[in-house]
């Protein structure tokens, strides 16, 4: 994230003797991105975080490709995507390409035996059912409906539901997740009229701190494979930490809708960005209040994107037949707009409820075979009259 943030107890300098209470040293760890070019976060241990016991179980977690050169407008309909008990299997990546995995998950219980770390990627995990509270080895946050959590890669985590009506919409990004730069002055600051800004952003302020001793479990996922690794010491052992690398929540409904007198383009609902996607948040707002306004969007080919639409709640003034919990690909390319008889019934609409999130992606996407378990394909022919 790209502005400072300290929690616990950290020596006045960096890279300087650290002493605890008994006179032996803590373990400073630079935890960092983009070698050392990127943003990075100095933390300080209990014990050293490089003791590794044992490596277990190594299994591919790659997704099955079922189109692999897609040029079809799917549906998927996520909430059919059955809940299971652990974390990692509930996760069923649906769209991916080079750059990103999207994958829907509706785990039942938390992760109670072991830990968690992404390597490969930042994990933007969306909140569409459930509460329940993020913890990581820099700090806790509690979560709700509607919330973003951003977990950086390397980032070791758990993740505690309070109940079993669990449903989360993934991004798994192998580039950095950061605010758009559009939106933040030449300091890095969140400008005033971005649709929001530092205040709304939830950085941790609970840190579990540990100084044991043992085994403990942390599955590694790593070029589509998990594996687990034993630790001697317990991953949640800081003590202390600052810097700009580090989890963050920010609520969807925190976003301000940015309205005009006719219909504005998608970039203006722009949540997150990297150089190969960007995330919108689609919000309840008022309407375009031209005379002859269109409410509805244009018809739009995305020549160089594929656009993907995950339907969180609220009315879809643009499709004749989606609910919550679904998603839209429409393909790069192939022109796409609202359903027949949409554009009409918009017309002297004054607002919206809608709640969505969307990710255009500059690579095509491909479909998996978990995918086609849920896809509605006669999709496509939706638009016909």
């Amino acid at each position: 994230m790209p502005f400072y943030h300290k929690l616990g107890e950290v020596p006045h300098k960096r890279h300087i003797q650290f002493r605890k209470p008994d006179g032996s040293l803590y373990y400073e760890q630079l935890f960092g991105t983009i070698g050392f070019d990127g943003m990075y976060t100095n933390s300080y241990h209990e014990q050293r975080p490089t003791q590794v016991k044992a490596i277990k179980k190594q299994y591919s977690v790659a997704p099955k490709i079922a189109r692999a050169n897609n040029i079809q407008s799917y549906r998927l309909k996520g909430f059919e995507v059955k809940p299971e008990s652990d974390f990692l299997e509930s996760r069923k990546t649906v769209l991916v390409n080079s750059d990103c995995a999207i994958v829907l998950a509706a785990p039942k219980h938390s992760t109670k035996d072991y830990f968690y770390k992404n390597t490969d990627a930042d994990e933007l995990i969306f909140i569409h059912k459930g509460t329940g509270k993020l913890r990581t080895m820099l700090g806790n946050l509690d979560f709700k409906y509607g919330d973003y959590l951003l977990i950086p890669r390397g980032i070791i985590y758990k993740i505690d539901f309070d109940t079993e009506d669990n449903r989360l919409f993934i991004v798994e990004s192998h580039r950095p997740i950061y605010t758009p730069k559009r939106y933040r002055n030449w300091f890095g600051q969140l400008l005033e009229h971005s649709p929001f800004c530092e205040r709304d952003i939830l950085r941790p302020q609970e840190l579990e701190t540990y100084n044991e001793l043992g085994d403990f479990l942390i599955k590694v996922k790593k070029k589509g494979e998990i594996i687990e690794m034993v630790y001697a010491s317990h991953p949640f052992d800081v003590i202390g930490y600052d810097g700009y690398n580090f989890p963050y929540a920010f609520s969807i409904h925190d976003f301000e809708p940015i309205t005009g007198r006719i219909h504005q383009p998608p970039p203006v609902h722009q949540t997150f960005e990297t150089d190969a996607f960007v995330v919108c948040s689609f919000v309840p707002r008022l309407y375009d209040y031209h005379p002859q306004s269109i409410p509805a969007p244009y018809n739009h080919s995305n020549i160089d994107s594929d656009e993907v639409l995950y339907y969180v709640d609220g009315d879809f003034m643009s499709r004749n037949d989606i609910e919550a919990g679904q998603i839209s690909l429409h393909p790069a390319g192939i022109p796409h707009g609202p359903h027949p008889g949409a554009t009409e019934r918009s017309i002297a609409k004054v607002e919206t409820q809608e709640l969505a999130v969307m990710v255009d992606t500059f690579k095509p996407l491909m479909v998996t075979e978990e995918a086609m378990k849920i896809a509605d394909e006669d999709y496509y022919k939706s638009w016909l009259e």
